[in-house]
C-alpha cells in the first residue's frame, strides 16, 4: 500500500484545525485536526497553524517572451500596440532570444511560489513559425508531472494581415497547442467578421477552446463582442471562450454594457482582467453580480513590452484589489479567487480545489486569513504541486 503524506494542523482557508492526508496526487481526505493519525511511514508535513490554500493559476501569461534570468532589457519603445509587437519581433530576431530557457526559469518560478496551474500564450507568426511553440512544448513537457500548463496558439501580428498565418495557426493546434488565440479583429485585422469566422472555423475543426485578446476601446470593442457572441451562439461554444483584457467593457453606458454582460453571462465567456492601472477595466462588482466569471493574470512578465509582472499570483491578487478598491477582508477574498477558483473555471483546469478529490496542489502561507495573505504576500512555508512536494530550489 502506498504510503501518504499528511499536512498536520493547518487551517483551510483561514478556518478550523485540519489534518490533509495526500494519497498519490490526490487530496484523499480532510480532517479535524487529530481526528485521525498517519500511519507508519506516512510523512508528515507540521502545518503549524498557517492558512491552507490551493494551488495559485495563472489566467494569462506569455512565457515565450519572458527576459526573465536574463540581463535587464533596456525599453525605448514607442507608445502603440503595433510599435510594441514590431519592436519585440525584431528584438527576438537580433537577439536570439531564448524561448525555452527563459521560459522554464520563469515557469519553474511560478510553481516555487505556489503556481501550479498556469495558461500561456505562445507567438505564431510567419516569421518565427513554430519556434516558440516548440521552446514551451519542451518547458510544459519538462514539467508535466508538477505544472498544469495549457498552451494559447497566439497571432501576436493579427490572422488577417499576414498570409500564411492561419496555416500557422492550424499546424500549431495540431502539434499540441490546447487553445486558439486571437487578438482585435477590427483594430488589428482590419475585418472584423473575416477575422472571427478564421478564428471559430480553426477552431471547430480542432475542437479546440478560444483565448481572444480584445484591446479595442468603447463602442468599437462592444461592436466586435457582439460578433463574437453572436458566433459563439451560432457554432455552439458556450463556455469555450475567454476574453482577455476587454477594456471596452469598462468605458461602455451602463445599458451598453449591462446588455453585454448579460448575454456574457448567458454564453459563459471568461473575462481576464491583469487590472491595469492605465486603462480601462471590466467593472468587478458588475460582472460578478451578472454572474459573469472575472479572472486574473499577469499578461507579460519582465518582457519588451513591459518591465513588471511577477511570478507570485498573491501580489497579481493584490493589484487587482488595489485596481478595484476592494478593501474589505471579504473581497479581498473575492481578488483570491480570480487567481484561484474563477480562474480554474475560466480556462478548464479540472479536479482544483481544496476538498477530497481534487488534485493535491497546496500551498501553506503563514497569515490569518485569505485577506492577510493577499494583502502582505507572506512567503511560501510549503508548496505541494500534484502530490509532489516543490522545495525553495526546486528545479529541472
Amino acid at each position: 500500500m502506498q504510503n501518504s503524506t499528511w499536512i498536520i494542523g493547518a487551517r483551510p482557508f483561514g478556518g478550523a484545525l485540519s489534518d490533509v492526508r495526500v494519497s498519490g496526487a490526490i487530496i484523499d481526505a480532510i480532517a479535524p485536526h487529530g481526528e485521525r493519525a498517519p500511519a507508519a511511514g506516512d510523512a508528515v508535513i507540521d502545518g503549524a497553524g498557517m492558512l491552507l490554500l490551493p494551488g495559485f493559476v495563472e489566467g494569462h501569461t506569455h512565457l515565450d517572451k519572458t527576459t526573465w534570468g536574463m540581463p535587464w532589457y533596456r525599453n525605448a519603445v514607442g507608445a502603440r500596440l503595433v510599435d510594441r509587437i514590431e519592436n519585440e519581433r525584431v528584438w527576438r530576431a537580433q537577439s536570439g532570444h531564448d524561448a525555452a530557457r527563459s521560459s522554464r526559469a520563469l515557469a519553474l518560478e511560478f510553481l516555487r511560489r505556489g503556481t501550479t496551474r498556469l495558461r500561456t500564450h505562445v507567438d505564431i507568426d510567419t516569421d518565427a513559425r513554430l519556434r516558440h511553440l516548440e521552446s514551451v512544448l519542451a518547458t510544459r513537457d519538462a514539467l508535466a508531472d508538477v505544472l498544469d500548463m495549457q498552451i494559447v496558439a497566439f497571432p501576436q501580428s493579427g490572422v488577417m494581415k499576414r498570409a500564411g498565418t492561419r496555416e500557422w495557426l492550424d499546424a500549431a493546434l495540431r502539434e499540441g497547442a490546447h487553445v486558439l488565440g486571437a487578438l482585435d479583429p477590427a483594430a488589428i485585422d482590419g475585418d472584423p467578421a473575416a477575422s472571427l469566422d478564421t478564428t471559430f472555423a480553426l477552431a471547430t475543426k480542432h475542437g479546440k477552446p478560444i483565448d481572444i485578446h480584445l484591446h479595442e476601446p468603447g463602442e468599437l470593442g462592444a461592436f466586435t463582442f457582439d460578433l463574437l457572441l453572436d458566433r459563439v451562439e451560432a457554432h455552439g461554444y458556450q463556455g469555450r471562450v475567454v476574453v482577455s483584457h476587454a477594456f471596452c467593457l469598462g468605458a461602455l453606458p451602463d445599458a451598453r454594457r449591462g446588455a453585454l454582460f448579460e448575454r456574457i453571462a448567458r454564453d459563459c465567456i471568461g473575462i481576464l482582467t491583469t487590472a491595469p492601472a492605465s486603462v480601462s477595466v471590466p467593472p468587478f462588482r458588475e460582472a460578478r453580480a451578472s454572474g459573469v466569471t472575472l479572472f486574473g493574470g499577469n499578461d507579460g512578465v519582465r518582457d519588451t513590452w513591459t518591465p513588471f509582472g511577477s511570478p507570485d499570483m498573491l501580489e497579481r491578487a493584490m493589484l487587482i484589489a488595489m485596481r478595484y478598491d476592494l478593501r474589505r477582508d471579504d473581497d479581498l477574498a473575492a481578488a483570491f479567487d480570480c487567481v484561484s477558483t474563477e480562474a480554474a473555471r475560466a480556462c478548464g483546469f479540472e479536479r482544483y480545489g481544496l476538498a477530497p478529490g481534487m488534485r493535491a496542489d497546496l500551498v501553506l502561507v503563514d497569515a490569518e486569513t485569505v485577506a492577510h495573505a493577499v494583502a502582505m504576500r507572506p512567503a511560501r512555508r510549503f508548496v505541494m504541486a500534484n502530490g509532489v512536494v516543490i522545495p525553495e530550489n526546486f528545479s529541472r
